[in-house]
């Protein structure tokens, strides 16, 4: 099990960050203490996308008029469209575990990487997470800001939970005030200590927000031990198995798919750089759209994204985006 890990990793060391604070929304006069509910009163639809072509190589050079949006199989009007040029929002929700303590320097260092791939007026907000997200720096496109914020993360010795599920519904009611295009890059080890329920409302939660979300996993050190400087006993290599990586991986995995975006599983500090400079690459240039949602019925609704363009014929692109939202509820009489 999952928890079965977090308890391995606990063994090898002490840490992890204590006393972590609610999160505050951005400029918004209220937040909720719990996660809400997925049923969110909808007056448009906003839709993230990506593209590319068969080298997987970004395509930049797309108008409104490439795109073809269907809502459960019909075409809607696109009432939105923010090109690749557009500034982007990123937030960073960074594991603070025991997992973090095995880390290489170069691993949190790698993600200036990721600062230096942006675009100038792309935002960066900074958030950990161990029992409760912990708010470290909100959106700024002052990205020496958010380099002295990776610089200084510190995590105190102790012992606590990881509730990864709990800890992004709050991240996705906090991050739902920003408007534009928004992604959450997530750097967690997959360990997740929240109830097998706020896993799983978290998971139906995400098969209709408007955020894409990139995971990091911070695994690479506990699976390959010779490229760390800090040594692990053979009895702990022993407890971590094959099989609860694969358990963390898959909710890693699900995590980002189910909002279009990706996961990925740097086994070391270089590979941690290159997922960090393609994961700038998704973020600058990414189209957002948005249309009117043709129902009210509170139901949710399949999306589908279809891009054209005179080459398509020929070289079919590659298009993520997310798969479904819900609708607003019925107005009362």
């Amino acid at each position: 099990m999952i928890r079965h890990l977090l308890a391995c990793v606990a063994g090898i060391i002490f840490a992890v960050a204590a006393g972590a604070q609610e999160l505050p929304a951005p400029q918004t006069s209220s937040q909720p203490s719990q996660a809400q509910p997925i049923r969110v009163s909808v007056q448009r639809v906003n839709v993230g996308v990506s593209v590319t072509d068969p080298a997987g190589k970004f395509v930049e050079n797309l108008q409104r008029d490439n795109f073809h949006i269907f809502d459960n199989g019909v075409e809607q009007p696109i009432t939105d469209f923010l090109a690749v040029e557009e500034p982007a929002q990123t937030l960073m929700l960074i594991e603070a575990g025991p997992a973090v303590y095995l880390l290489e320097g170069g691993h949190l260092q790698a993600a200036h990487a990721f600062l230096n791939g942006l675009s100038p007026d792309d935002r960066v907000a900074i958030v950990k997470y161990a029992e409760a997200p912990q708010g470290l720096m909100d959106f700024t496109a002052d990205k020496q800001s958010a380099a002295a914020a990776f610089d200084s993360l510190s995590f105190n010795l102790g012992f606590g939970s990881l509730n990864l599920s709990t800890s992004l519904s709050k991240v996705l009611d906090w991050i739902s005030a920003v408007q534009g295009k928004k992604s959450i890059v997530l750097l967690s080890t997959g360990v997740d200590t929240s109830s097998e329920k706020e896993i799983q409302d978290l998971l139906e939660r995400l098969k209709t927000v408007d955020v894409r979300i990139l995971a990091v996993s911070l695994t690479g050190n506990l699976r390959n031990p010779q490229t760390s400087g800090k040594k692990k006993t053979p009895a702990t290599k022993a407890a971590i198995t094959s099989q609860q990586f694969a358990e963390a991986d898959l909710l890693l995995r699900t995590i980002a798919e189910s909002t279009g975006g990706q996961a990925y599983f740097p086994s070391s500090s270089k590979e941690m750089g290159a997922v960090f400079e393609h994961i700038a690459q998704i973020v600058c240039h990414e189209f957002s759209l948005a249309f009117a949602p043709p129902l009210q019925d509170g139901a949710i609704h399949s999306l589908e994204v279809r891009v054209t363009t005179d080459a398509t014929a020929a070289s079919p692109l590659r298009v993520d985006y997310r798969h479904a939202y819900r609708a607003p509820a019925p107005a009362n009489p």
